[in-house]
């Protein structure tokens, strides 16, 4: 990327500096184009449940900006000699029906040929320049919430070692598959300012880049954090995705870790997630109003912690 020219345009309210979730192009001063990509491979075993997965996780990115997706293309990576056509049309309608139910149209796509399969989506949504949700507007003094419990990184690791029943596989492709739609509704009608997805680089991740953006610092009550059924017992069992120990190494020097806080809790913070919640930053007065609202609306929603004043560190507490 540092053998590139940075785009220079006063129109580009966030490109690729700040690592957020979509980029975001102005029109008019009421309307910005919310852009995105995201593929992934397979991480469960039904074609049509990672259909929807890929599609939630690649539409995620716009509603982490506030945004409102209109239109996508598919994005296909596919084993012609070794997956049947039958079955690349399972996971186009698991993609179809996420679009269905975020209220955007899937106008095409591209396919190529590879080894390993993947999908995922170009999605372009919209976004009033006034209302837009960053990285980088975390505010001191603010509530941290979070929409939706961590782990799904152990348990599909786990599906893959044939380690994890069927009834923790289930609540993991629930919580992938449950959009983030509800959730950018509630954080804008809230007041946030600030919020990404969390994804690829955990909660620690991912919240910890929003500190730096933000110019602020974290406090994060461990136990406060949701967590899916089962997947403790299996990152205690030493099921862990390669991904999650990348993820620490980058983040911990940023990370001041509490009296009581364990290795097991450290890990599970920093679990590489697909298709993961939201976190964001909302007055201390709503917070409480902001979670009963998510969870009327099936979200496995927490405050976890606090915005305070710094420079970008995470404290990890516990109560």
């Amino acid at each position: 990327m540092r053998r590139l020219t940075p785009p220079d345009s006063p129109d580009l309210l966030v490109g690729a500096a700040s690592g957020d979730d979509a980029a975001v192009y102005r029109l008019s001063p009421e309307r910005a184009l919310v852009v995105t990509a995201d593929f992934i491979t397979p991480v469960v075993d039904d074609a049509r449940a990672w259909g929807r997965v890929a599609a939630a996780n690649a539409v995620s990115d716009v509603y982490a900006m506030g945004g409102t997706p209109l239109i996508a293309l598919n994005l296909v990576c596919w084993n012609t000699e070794e997956l049947s056509n039958e079955l690349l049309g399972d996971v186009l309608l698991g993609g179809q029906d996420i679009a269905e139910a975020c209220g955007f149209l899937v106008a095409g796509g591209h396919t190529v040929d590879d080894p390993e399969p993947k999908y995922g989506m170009a999605v372009v949504g919209e976004v009033h320049p006034d209302r837009l949700l960053t990285n980088a507007g975390l505010v001191a003094g603010q509530s941290l919430i979070l929409t939706k419990p961590l782990g799904i990184g152990i348990i599909t690791t786990a599906q893959k070692r044939n380690v994890v029943d069927d009834a923790t596989i289930a609540a993991a492709i629930d919580s992938m598959t449950r959009t983030n739609a509800a959730a950018a509704a509630v954080a804008v009608a809230a007041g946030a300012t600030g919020a990404t997805d969390v994804t690829g680089f955990g909660l620690l991740g991912h919240a910890g880049r929003m500190a730096q953006e933000s110019g602020v610092s974290l406090r994060i009550d461990v136990d406060a954090v949701p967590v899916i059924d089962g997947a403790r017992e299996l990152a205690a069992d030493g099921v862990v995705p390669g991904g999650t120990g990348r993820n620490l190494a980058w983040i911990l020097e940023s990370v001041e870790i509490g009296d009581g806080v364990s290795e097991l809790d450290v890990t599970i913070l920093g679990d590489a997630q697909t298709s993961g919640g939201l976190v964001f930053g909302v007055d201390p007065e709503h917070a409480d109003g902001v979670v009963a609202e998510l969870e009327a609306s099936g979200h496995t929603a927490a405050r976890i912690g606090a915005v305070t004043s710094g420079d970008g560190a995470i404290l990890l507490a516990r109560g």
